[in-house]
C-alpha cells in the first residue's frame, strides 16, 4: 500500500543513574567510592534507504523508542550505552514538527542520515563527588531524560519528469508506453489513486524517472479529489508534462491545470514543461500554443503515435544530451 504521510512519536533513551558504591575488600581499610557512571541513553536516528519508496512500513505502529543506558555499577563499573534507534525512510522523505509544523530535515540522497533525537545523559557515580573534605559521598546522579518529540513524515516522490492531468486524460497509458511502470488502466476517470514512478530509458547509458500522479480535478489544490494528497509530489520534479485530452477543450483544461498548480504552489507554477495533446487518433487535433512551454506536442500514448518524439524532446528539456 502506497503511504506518503504518517505521524510518529520518537523518544530517545534515558541516560541510566549512576551508582553509589564502597569497596569492599579484604585486607583493604575503609575502601573508597567505587560507583560507576550510568550508560548515555540511545540516540534517534533517521536514514535513507534508497530500496524503499514508501512510508507503509510505519502503519501500526506510532510510537518508537531508543533503548535507555544501563546504571552504572559497582568496582568504577561504567553502565553500558543504550542502543540507537535507527529509522529507515525513503528517499525524499521531509520530517517535521507535528506540534509546530516546523520542517526539521530534508532527507534526499541514499544513505544520508541525521541523528534528531540524543539521548539522555548517564549519570556520575559516587566515585565522581570523592575530594579532600568529602572522603565517603552516599549519592550519584540520576540519569537526565531523553528527548521525545511528536514528528510528522512527509513523502514527496523524486522524478524528473511529473505527468499533470485530468482524470483519463491517458497519462497511466504513456507512462506505460515510455518507462517500465506498469500502472493500472482502465476506460473510466479515476482509475489512478496513487503516484506511479517509471524509469525510462533515454539512451544506452541516459535514463531518468517519470511521475504519474492521480488525475487533478478543478478545486484540488483546494483539497477537492485526490489533487491535494498527491500534488506536492509534484514539486521535487524538474520538468511538468502536460497531458491534455484532445476529445475536451484543451485551453480549458490547461487553463485549469496551471491555476491549480500556481494555486499550490508557486513554485510548481514556475517550473519548466512541455505539453502533450493526447487521443490525436480519434483524429482530433486542436490548434495550442504557449510561447512558455518547451513545446508542444500531438501525440497517442494508445497507438504510440509521436511517442518516440516525444522521449527525444523529454531528453533535451532535461539536458540528457
Amino acid at each position: 500500500m502506497f503511504v506518503d504521510c504518517v505521524e510518529i512519536v520518537a523518544a530517545s533513551g534515558k541516560g541510566g543513574p549512576g551508582c553509589v558504591s564502597f569497596r569492599r575488600e579484604k585486607f583493604v581499610m575503609e575502601g573508597g567510592p567505587d560507583g560507576g557512571d550510568g550508560g548515555d541513553g540511545g540516540d534517534i536516528v533517521f536514514k535513507v534507504d534508497s530500496n524503499s519508496d514508501t512510508l507503509s512500513a510505519f502503519r501500526g505502529k506510532k510510537h518508537y523508542k531508543a533503548q535507555n543506558g544501563a546504571p552504572g555499577g559497582p568496582k568504577n563499573c561504567s553502565g553500558k550505552r543504550g542502543q540507537d534507534l535507527v529509522i529507515s525512510i525513503p528517499p525524499g522523505t521531509q520530517i517535521f514538527n507535528a506540534d509546530t509544523g516546523g520542517l526539521l530535515c530534508d532527507l534526499v540522497e541514499s544513505g544520508a542520515q541525521i541523528t534528531l533525537l540524543k539521548g539522555g545523559k548517564g549519570g556520575l557515580g559516587n566515585v565522581r563527588f570523592k575530594s579532600a573534605s568529602k572522603q565517603r559521598p552516599t549519592y550519584a546522579q540520576k540519569g537526565m531524560a531523553g528527548q521525545s518529540l511528536n514528528l510528522r513524515l512527509e513523502l514527496k516522490l523524486i522524478a524528473h519528469v511529473g505527468l499533470v492531468g485530468f482524470p483519463n486524460a491517458g497519462k497511466s497509458t504513456l507512462i506505460s508506453v515510455l518507462s517500465n511502470a506498469r500502472p493500472k488502466i482502465a476506460p473510466y476517470a479515476f482509475t489512478t489513486l496513487i503516484p506511479n514512478l517509471g524509469v525510462v530509458q533515454a539512451g544506452q547509458f541516459k535514463e531518468f524517472v517519470m511521475a504519474d500522479i492521480p488525475g487533478i480535478i478543478s478545486g484540488a489544490s483546494e483539497g477537492k479529489g485526490l489533487g491535494l494528497d498527491f500534488l506536492r509530489h509534484l514539486e521535487r520534479t524538474k520538468f511538468l508534462l502536460f497531458v491534455l485530452d484532445t476529445t475536451y477543450d484543451v485551453q480549458e483544461q490547461y487553463t485549469q491545470l496551471r491555476h491549480e498548480l500556481a494555486h499550490f504552489s508557486s513554485e510548481l507554477a514556475q517550473k519548466d514543461f512541455g505539453v502533450a495533446l493526447n487521443k490525436m487518433d480519434t483524429g482530433q487535433v486542436p490548434e495550442f500554443s504557449d510561447p512558455k512551454a518547451k513545446f508542444v506536442l500531438p501525440i497517442s500514448a494508445a497507438t504510440t503515435e509521436n511517442t518516440g518524439q516525444l522521449l527525444q524532446l523529454l531528453t533535451q528539456a532535461l539536458h540528457l544530451g
